[in-house]
């Protein structure tokens, strides 16, 4: 938010020999790691929860005008690698001219990890965000889990791991997608025509649009919904210097009313 605490929290090794790490505890929250055994590819079902305190936040892939975006480095030595993160939909907070893309309410977001050999896999992860009130404090932890037998059940963390599956946005269907989109030629805006839901709020849409990493853009400029067509510009601002567009991918989340989508926009 309005400032970056140059005190980092940082939480001792938090291990469990369970399926689910210790909690790392910091002044504004909490979190720990959540995981499955590997499946018969090696394949890992994971999550990192974050708890943030109430008035507290944390922030998502692209943290906005200031913030700190989740980064999880696994230890070479545990044979498992970080494949992908993704994100549960977030929100637009706005404090002044200052805009955080966050979560305010506990968050899990889904880990998949893949496991280099056969046999007892032991996670130890270190896991850096940011979580936030008047100050943002950055919040570093060692989280570790040693996985059991794959034929276990274990309902809370299958629970768990559901519900943050179940918060992801939704790729594209026939009645929620992007039909178009083209950049200006002065590389000023990003037009957009969507196809919305039918049930949604009739509003304008959230949208963000991430582009090159550590750019988020989200101001929309004569934004007009006819029925379930809605057209909008995207201010782009500056873009990095001699960034050459064609051939790149970027990524847009459409929030509308009670359902989200997200798709890639290809430059080509």
């Amino acid at each position: 938010m309005a400032a970056i605490s140059l005190a980092a929290t940082v939480a001792p090794f938090c291990s469990a020999r369970a399926e689910m790490s210790a909690w790392a505890e910091a002044e504004g929250g909490r979190m720990r790691l959540v995981a499955l055994a590997p499946d018969a590819g090696g394949k890992i079902r994971a999550g990192l929860q974050i708890e943030p305190k109430p008035g507290w936040i944390t922030y998502w892939r692209e943290p906005g005008n200031s913030g700190i975006p989740p980064q999880v480095t696994i230890a070479p030595a545990s044979g498992v690698t970080l494949e992908t993160i993704a994100y549960p939909v977030p929100k637009h907070f706005f404090k002044g001219a200052i805009e955080d893309i966050a979560y305010d309410a506990p968050v899990t977001l889904p880990l998949s990890l893949m496991a280099a050999g056969k046999g007892p896999v032991a996670i130890d992860a270190t896991v850096f965000i940011g979580i936030c009130r008047d100050i943002c404090i950055p919040f570093q932890a060692n989280l570790a889990v040693t996985l059991g037998p794959a034929i276990q059940s274990h309902p809370q963390e299958e629970a768990i791991l559901a519900a943050a599956d179940a918060a992801l946005p939704k790729p594209p269907s026939a009645d929620f997608k992007v039909t178009a989109h083209a950049v200006s030629p002065d590389r000023k805006t990003l037009s957009l025509t969507l196809r919305l839901p039918g049930g949604g709020s009739g509003g304008v849409p959230d949208i963000i649009v991430t582009g090159p990493s550590g750019y988020a853009y989200t101001k929309q400029i004569g934004g007009k919904r006819d029925g379930a067509t809605f057209k909008t510009d995207i201010a782009i601002g500056k873009l990095p210097k001699d960034y050459d567009l064609s051939g790149k991918r970027w990524s847009v989340l459409v929030i509308d009313g009670g359902k989200a989508m997200e798709t890639t926009l290809a430059f080509d």
